[in-house]
């Protein structure tokens, strides 16, 4: 279980490298307006990232199945300490360009960063450990929002607490976040990780970059990937509400730190014990599915009447109240926050476990992964431009809430074709791809032999 290459090992080291990396980034969005004082800086780097995110999450399954995990996540990784980096300079010349700018080339490295990770993440574990694995990947990558917390808590706590984040938590992200990227680099290749059960990882090989493109664009023919399309866009949607609108657009910045180390510590708890459930051996995968998704549906609706009533309490034109956690009420607002953190580690590792569940082949689920990440990125870059431009805030819950709300038969469709093994079928169509490609090649060398 703990040799080097063992499936478990590779994928602790995976959400080591994450926790330095998007953790990190994650604890510095959450705060709200990436620490500044004026959130639309922020909001509109968002916007590049996550629409150069959703171009680059196409065709980063055919650039990570080429590089291999290593040198993708290490290229991703580095593209997260150059973001910090913009937002210091920021700090002092006050020009949007940089962080702009970063933000873009950030989206294409979150690309490859995060679809080598749902490759390893995915494909390494055997089918009866899917489950714990996301489980235990969400821990270790959440508690990098929890640390990264600790640092603008520290930080700022006895500060203003009025503005932005000093120069001292942008230098600590960017320090971190370099690590993160070298980490990258001790990733094992797939084909010398062992499985649990004594099988190697798989890795089907394409013998041309068109060949890995082509199979990037049959996912659109995919009609499972079709129909998962509404729980892939809500899935980053609602982080523009939650850490610019809640967060940022009420309390103040200590306050903020201190609910974003919560909310990060809140995906802990969900990821733990819903990713405990989706394994458990007392039902079968298929049932798994659809009570796991039924709990998910309970668990949204009942989080988000409960957001409609607390923000009902202010709009975007009232002046900022700069709530503090010391302040009378805070108690029922923190249980909100925390639970929308529960919420999103239970939405997201179910997603990861629905896609897991279609088949083992990790080079499908290199594909898989970044075709997901392409249209959750595609939706964070309308979310976040939505805010960017002063969308009043009880209409960007409403829309966070129905996309939610609509994802959910959609995926319900999906959880009832789920079968028990995926083995079998991922045999058969390797044995059908494995005859087309030797059929093409033999055509080819007779086309060849006859021109020369």
């Amino acid at each position: 279980m703990l040799r080097y290459s063992s499936p478990l090992v590779q994928v602790i080291i995976v959400g080591v490298i994450c926790l330095l990396n998007p953790g990190m980034f994650n604890a510095l969005n959450g705060i709200g307006g990436a620490g500044q004082l004026d959130t639309t800086v922020a909001a509109n780097a968002n916007v590049a990232l996550y629409t150069c995110f959703s171009i680059g999450g196409l065709f980063a399954g055919a650039i990570v199945n080429k590089l291999g995990p290593s040198i993708s996540l290490a290229l991703g990784g580095s593209t997260y300490a150059l973001y910090s980096g913009s937002l210091l300079y920021y700090n002092h010349k006050h020009h949007q360009a940089f962080p702009v700018t970063s933000g873009a080339i950030l989206g294409f490295g979150a690309a490859l960063l995060w679809t080598g990770q749902g490759a390893i993440m995915l494909s390494y574990p055997t089918e009866r450990n899917k489950g714990k694995y996301i489980g235990l990947f969400w821990i270790i990558f959440n508690l990098g929002g929890v640390l990264g917390s600790l640092i603008p808590i520290a930080l700022n706590w006895n500060g203003t607490n009025g503005g932005n984040v000093n120069d001292g938590t942008y230098i600590a992200f960017l320090v971190l976040m370099g690590l993160g990227a070298l980490l990258s680099l001790t990733l094992l290749p797939p084909h010398k990780v062992t499985r649990d059960d004594g099988k190697p990882v798989e890795v089907q090989k394409f013998p041309k970059w068109k060949d890995e493109f082509t199979q990037v664009f049959k996912l659109f023919l995919d009609w499972r990937m079709l129909i998962l399309i509404p729980m892939f866009i809500a899935s980053n949607w609602f982080y523009a509400y939650h850490f610019d609108v809640v967060n940022a657009g009420y309390f103040n910045i200590r306050t903020r730190s201190f609910n974003n180390l919560w909310y990060w510590a809140a995906q802990i708890v969900g990821a733990m014990g819903f990713g405990k459930f989706l394994d458990t051996p007392l039902l079968g995968r298929k049932s798994r599915g659809i009570i796991g998704l039924f709990i998910l549906f309970i668990m949204i609706m009942a989080t988000w009447a409960g957001g409609l009533v607390f923000q009902l309490t202010f709009t975007r034109n009232d002046e900022k109240k700069n709530f503090d956690l010391f302040d009378s009420g805070y108690a029922g607002k923190f249980i909100l926050y925390f639970l929308y953190g529960i919420n999103d580690a239970m939405y997201q590792c179910y997603a990861y476990w629905i896609m897991g569940s279609l088949t083992n082949n990790a080079s499908i689920l290199a594909r898989y992964s970044g075709f997901y990440k392409a249209i959750q990125s595609a939706g964070g870059a309308i979310s976040w431009r939505i805010d960017a431009v002063g969308t009043p805030y009880l209409v960007e819950l409403l829309i966070c809430w129905a996309l939610l709300a609509i994802s959910f038969p959609c995926t319900f469709i999906v959880a009832m074709k789920i079968k028990e093994t995926s083995d079998e079928v991922d045999s058969e169509k390797t044995g059908r791809e494995i005859s087309n490609s030797e059929n093409v090649e033999r055509k080819g060398g007779e086309t060849n032999s006859d021109a020369i």
